[in-house]
């Protein structure tokens, strides 16, 4: 498993290792003794989604689950492509209101760890997009919550006309007049 920093602390890339022949390939997509043994601790996922965007353009976040039912997400690919984000909202952190985009695809099987404190969204880029992820915590509708997407400075790469949103999203508070339910704490 390749395990890669970004310019966020904690919003980790993991790449699993990719075993092909002429039926296709195989992958570990999760092992915790692997990633111990990397020295990546993460804590334990409790609830697996897998969901379906039929469009292109199909927007869904900025969303969050706030304490004490905040989540950590492994997100992946299953079929299609997407541009993946995590926003830190840790209040107090350093790096509060900074984004990390990145770009998950069936075909190249990289995943985004995005730790609790953080939001987190994605677009597809290409039809019938199938995103699945892993959960630290289950989910409790009463800390649900989203974002707008277009306050916190993330280019999505579509027209604003071309993006498709859930009426939750759409209405979902800016960055600025929303209080963050996270705070950061320092190692």
């Amino acid at each position: 498993m390749q395990i890669e920093e970004t310019a966020l602390p904690g919003v980790l890339i993991l790449t699993p290792r990719r075993f092909g022949d002429a039926r296709g390939w195989f992958s570990e997509s999760w092992n915790r003794k692997t990633l111990r043994a990397a020295g990546l601790d993460l804590p334990e996922f409790v609830q697996d989604n897998h969901s379906l965007s039929a469009r292109v353009g199909t927007l869904r976040g900025l969303h969050y689950q706030s304490p004490p039912h905040a989540q950590g997400k492994l997100v992946r690919c299953g079929r299609g492509r997407l541009l993946d984000v995590a926003v830190d909202v840790r209040r107090g952190s350093p790096t509060y209101g900074q984004s990390v985009s990145e770009e998950l695809s069936a075909e190249n099987g990289r995943q985004l760890w995005i730790p609790a404190g953080f939001l987190h969204g994605f677009v597809t880029r290409e039809p019938d997009t199938e995103i699945i992820y892993k959960c630290t915590d289950h989910y409790a509708p009463e800390c649900d919550g989203a974002v707008h997407f277009a306050s916190v400075g993330v280019d999505w790469g579509f027209k604003m006309s071309d993006i498709q949103l859930s009426d939750k999203d759409s209405a979902a508070p800016t960055l600025a007049d929303w209080t963050s339910p996270f705070t950061w704490e320092p190692a």
